[in-house]
C-alpha cells in the first residue's frame, strides 16, 4: 500500500450523500453497479455519543439500514463494514477475540456498532448477502478525525497548552496505523465469507454463522501504554507535553488488545507498524498539512 503521506488519488466517481438519505443511497445503487460495498461511514467516537446520541441512531442505525437494503435489492456480492473494538465494552478477558460474547457495551456508540453486526447477520441469514464486519482498534494516522487524541495532543503540545490525559495515563491501547487498516480492508474485500458448516446453535460462535457472515479484528496485536505513546509523540515534535491528569471518562475502557488469529489465517495479514513509525509519519504529515 502507498504511504498515507501524499496526494489523494484521482477518483473516477465521488458522490457526496448522507447515509440517512434513503432515496439518495437507493438511487446511487440503482444507477451504479457495485459487486463489493465497503461501508466505513458512521458517526464515530465514544465521547460525542454522550452529548448527541441521536446522531448515532441516525447515522449508524438508520444509515446502515439504508446500505443493507440497497445491497439487498441490487444483488451486491459482498458487504464489508466497519465495526469497532468498542463493542467489547465491559469485557476484561484479553486479548479480545471475535469469538467472545460482546453483550455489555459501555457507550451508545459501541451499542450501535454491535447493532450493525446483528443487522448484518440478519441480512446474511434472510437474503444470503455475504457480510464481513471489521472491528478496528484505535486507528491513527494522517487524514484522521481532528477530535481524536493524537490530533488534540499534537495541536496542544505545539501551542504549549496542556493535554487531557484520562485515567491518569493508566490506559493501554492497541494503536493501529491507518495503512495497516487499509491493507486489512483491501484483503478482506476479496475474501467473501461462506457459511460455517461446523456452526451450532447449541454453542453459537459469534464470529461465524450458518449464514455467509464473518467478523475480524484489525488491530496491532500489541497494546501500548498511553504515556509511552505520548513520549513518542513528544520525541518527534521535539517538545514536552504539559499533562492534565484526569479520571477515566464515562463510556471509556482502560485497555484494548486485539486477537488477530482469524485475520492472519483468513487473509495472511498481520498489522505490524510500530508506533514509532506511525507517529513519525503522522507528525510529518501534520506539519506539512498545517504549514508548520
Amino acid at each position: 500500500m502507498p504511504n498515507s503521506i501524499g496526494c489523494v488519488p484521482n477518483l473516477s466517481l465521488f458522490v457526496k450523500i448522507s447515509l440517512e438519505d434513503k432515496d439518495g443511497i437507493l438511487n446511487l445503487f440503482q444507477t451504479k453497479k457495485f459487486d463489493v460495498v465497503v461501508n466505513l461511514a458512521a458517526q464515530a467516537g465514544v465521547r460525542y455519543s454522550l452529548v448527541n446520541p441521536y446522531a448515532y441512531i441516525d447515522s449508524n442505525i438508520t444509515g446502515f439500514l439504508n446500505i443493507l437494503e440497497s445491497c439487498r435489492h441490487r444483488g451486491v456480492k459482498h458487504l464489508v463494514y466497519a465495526s469497532s473494538s468498542s463493542v467489547y465494552g465491559a469485557n476484561n478477558r484479553m486479548p479480545f477475540s471475535v469469538h467472545h460474547n460482546v453483550d455489555h457495551p459501555v457507550s451508545l456508540y459501541a451499542a450501535t456498532k454491535k447493532a450493525n453486526e446483528l443487522m448484518a447477520h440478519t441480512y446474511a441469514s434472510l437474503y444470503k448477502i455475504p457480510c464481513t464486519g471489521l472491528k478496528f482498534f484505535t486507528v491513527y494516522g494522517p487524514w484522521g478525525r481532528p477530535d481524536m487524541a493524537l490530533f488534540l495532543f499534537t495541536k496542544a503540545i505545539l501551542e504549549g497548552k496542556p493535554i487531557d490525559v484520562f485515567n491518569y495515563g493508566k490506559m493501554q491501547r492497541d494503536f493501529t496505523y491507518i495503512d495497516d487498516i487499509i491493507e486489512g480492508v483491501v484483503r478482506v474485500m476479496d475474501k467473501t465469507p461462506e457459511p460455517n458448516p461446523k456452526w451450532s446453535g447449541d454453542n453459537p460462535d459469534s464470529a461465524t454463522s450458518y449464514a455467509p457472515y464473518k467478523l475480524f479484528n484489525i488491530g496491532n496485536n500489541n497494546p501500548v501504554e498511553l504515556m509511552q505513546f505520548i513520549e513518542v509523540l513528544e520525541c518527534y515534535l521535539g517538545k514536552k507535553a504539559v499533562k492534565n491528569l484526569l479520571p477515566i471518562q464515562q463510556g471509556d475502557v482502560p485497555a484494548t488488545y486485539a486477537d488477530i488469529d482469524d485475520l492472519v489465517e483468513a487473509v495472511d495479514f498481520k498489522p505490524s507498524t510500530p508506533i514509532e513509525t506511525g507517529v513519525k509519519h503522522f507528525v510529518e504529515w501534520y506539519k506539512c498539512y498545517n504549514n508548520i
